[in-house]
C-alpha cells in the first residue's frame, strides 16, 4: 500500500489462518470504505493437469469416508461454519466478508508482500474508527491511540488454537490451491505463497514512536522513504503499533512453525 491512509488489512493477516492470517493482515488496516459484494461469477471449470513447484508440500490428511470436500464454488458455508468453531461464532460475523471466503483469503494472501492490496478482495472487514495522526513542531506523527483499534483482532488472533486452526486449513487445502491457481498462478503451490507471505511479515522491521507521517494531498504516507517502499503488509505491521505488532509476530511464529509441521520431507 502507497499510502497510509488506506484502511488498512486487519490484519493479517488476523484471520490468517494464516491466520495472518485471516485476522492477522487483515485486522491491520485503516478502515476504508465497505467493499461492495463481490459479483458471483461463473461456476470454475476445473484446471488442466500441472504439476506445480512445492517447495513447502502440505502432507494432505486422508479425507473422512463420506464426508467430501464441497467444491470451491459452493464452499463458503462449510467453510465459514467450520472457520466460526475456531474463533467463536458471536465474534467471527463481525470480522469477515461472508462471501468468497476462500479466494478472498488467497488473494488477500498474494498481495500482502506487494505494495498494494486491493481492499474489494479482503476477507475482513475494516477496523472502527479513523486513522489519527498528531500534527507536532516538527510535522505529523502517528497517534498512539491508533494502537487501541488492532486491540479486538489481536486479542482474536492470540486466542485461536494454533493446531485447530492449521488442521483446518490442511483440511480446505485443495480448495486454497484451486483458487490459487485460478488467481493466475496454474503451476503455482499456495503454500509455497503463504510461508513467503508470513515471512515477509515477520519481517517487518520494529520502527520507534513517535513514527513520522506527511500527507503530500488527501492520504497520509511514511516520511522516511525506506518505510514508504515497505510491502503492504510490512506497513500495517507499523501501522499497527509496536506492542501490537509483537504480539502479531508471536502468533504468526506459532502459525508458521505448525504449517511447517505438516510440510513434506522429501
Amino acid at each position: 500500500m502507497n499510502v497510509m491512509q488506506r484502511r488498512t488489512i486487519i490484519g493479517i493477516g488476523a484471520l490468517i489462518l494464516v491466520a495472518a492470517g485471516f485476522y492477522a493482515w487483515y485486522a491491520f488496516r485503516e478502515s476504508p470504505p465497505i467493499p461492495a459484494p463481490v459479483a458471483q461469477g461463473p461456476v470454475s471449470k476445473p484446471l488442466a493437469e500441472t504439476t506445480p513447484t512445492m517447495n513447502y508440500p502440505i502432507e494432505l490428511p486422508a479425507a473422512p469416508v463420506g464426508v467430501p470436500l464441497p467444491s470451491l464454488d459452493l464452499s463458503d458455508k462449510e467453510v465459514g461454519d467450520s472457520l466460526a468453531l475456531l474463533f467463536g461464532w458471536k465474534s467471527l460475523p463481525t470480522l469477515i466478508y461472508p462471501g468468497k471466503m476462500i479466494r478472498r483469503f488467497v488473494a488477500t494472501i498474494d498481495n500482502l508482500p506487494r505494495q498494494f492490496a486491493p481492499a474489494r478482495m479482503w476477507p475482513v472487514r475494516p477496523v472502527t474508527g479513523a486513522f489519527v495522526v498528531i500534527k507536532t513542531d516538527t510535522g505529523l506523527v502517528i497517534s498512539p491511540n491508533n494502537a487501541a483499534r488492532y486491540a479486538p483482532y489481536i486479542k482474536l488472533l492470540q486466542s485461536v488454537d494454533v493446531h485447530g486452526l492449521v488442521d483446518w486449513y490442511v483440511r480446505y487445502y485443495p480448495l486454497f490451491q484451486q483458487a490459487y491457481q485460478e488467481l493466475g498462478y496454474p503451476t503455482g503451490y499456495f503454500n509455497n505463497r503463504l510461508i513467503e507471505t508470513l515471512d515477509n511479515l515477520l519481517d517487518a522491521p520494529e520502527v520507534s514512536a513517535p513514527v513520522r507521517v506527511v500527507q503530500p494531498k488527501v492520504l497520509s504516507e511514511f516520511s522516511d522513504p525506506a518505510l514508504e517502499k515497505l510491502s503492504a503488509g510490512q506497513k500495517i505491521m507499523i501501522r499497527m503499533g509496536s506492542e501490537n505488532s509483537a504480539r502479531a509476530k508471536a502468533s504468526l511464529r506459532a502459525i508458521r512453525s505448525e504449517v511447517m509441521r505438516r510440510v513434506s520431507v522429501k
